[in-house]
């Protein structure tokens, strides 16, 4: 990692992200952290200065599930760094039940997928400008119970669904992910930006937000050591930082090996991609979150 790298992460302040934040920290980057609520913030904050006491943490606040406020957040770092050198597209969630946010996307199409897209785009000029970027995109085995994807009317599909059913609308946002991820590889090819996506394994950091007994469960796992979410922070952070992945590209690695996966299709149908990406440009251009 290059002195004093910047380090964008979005849901840093717990689980993985915070994990990922803090080993970057020790690497020397400066820490550019995003978070919904202030009081997480500031606990994070103290965390990565006791155990990194020269590192340097910088927080935008916002709701990654509203479209105005990812806008605004990437518009706010790309104001305060126009270098970026690492950005972590980690914020994810796990809804057990359909929720529409105000501005009527579905909310887990919104923080899984939308949210990151979006955050991206805004950071590209950040990006270029380090002429060695790197962007990270948490996704997930997941993925391969993702149902029938469906292109346009997935991406704002507010229909109903149970707390089984969520598992498969969880599964396609992580397909999404790993698809936008491939497309946005090629786009990028020349700018010295790479992008790749990673399967973290299971972890019940993602689930804390829905599961009341996620405690009990993180506890449950950590004695039959399944899930362990450090591993998971670190293919983050070798996908990162690590010269084993200097200039690779539009891939999807995995948690432990590091070694590539290959995608549930339609994950690596390259005209599926294509759609998906202007689909997903179109729909924030009609909406307004696009110029």
């Amino acid at each position: 990692m290059k002195a004093q790298s910047i380090a964008v992460i979005t849901g840093a302040t717990s689980g993985l992200g915070q994990l990922a934040a803090i080993e970057l920290a020790k690497g020397g980057a400066q820490l550019v952290l995003t978070a919904r609520n202030k009081s997480r913030a500031e606990s994070t904050g103290n965390m990565i200065k006791k155990l990194v006491p020269n590192a340097k943490a910088d927080f935008f606040y916002g709701d990654l599930s509203l479209m105005e406020d990812v806008k605004r957040i990437g518009n706010e770092i790309k104001a305060a760094y126009p270098r970026i050198d690492i950005l972590v597209n980690n914020a994810g969630l796990h809804g057990f039940e359909q929720r529409i946010t105000k501005e009527g996307f579905p909310e887990m199409i919104a923080v899984n997928y939308l949210a990151p897209w979006l955050l991206t785009h805004s950071l590209l000029d950040s990006l270029t400008a380090s002429q060695n970027a790197r962007i990270v995109n948490v996704a997930s085995e997941a993925s391969r119970n993702h149902g029938e994807l469906k292109l346009p009317e997935d991406l704002t599909d507010t229909s109903e669904f149970t707390a089984r059913g969520s598992s498969e609308l969880y599964g396609k946002t992580k397909l999404l992910d790993i698809m936008y991820t491939a497309e946005m590889g090629r786009r990028l090819t020349g700018t010295g930006v790479t992008v790749n996506a990673l399967n973290p394994g299971f972890n019940v950091t993602g689930l804390g937000r829905e599961l009341g007994f996620s405690s009990v469960l993180a506890r449950t796992l950590k004695v039959l050591h399944i899930g362990n979410p450090r591993k998971g922070a670190d293919i983050i952070i070798r996908l990162a930082a690590d010269t084993q992945y200097e200039g690779v590209t539009g891939g999807y690695f995995n948690v432990g090996t590091g070694k590539s996966i290959v995608p549930v299709y339609p994950g690596g149908d390259i005209r599926m991609q294509q759609q998906l990406w202007s689909d997903t440009k179109n729909l924030l251009t009609e909406r307004g979150y696009l110029q």
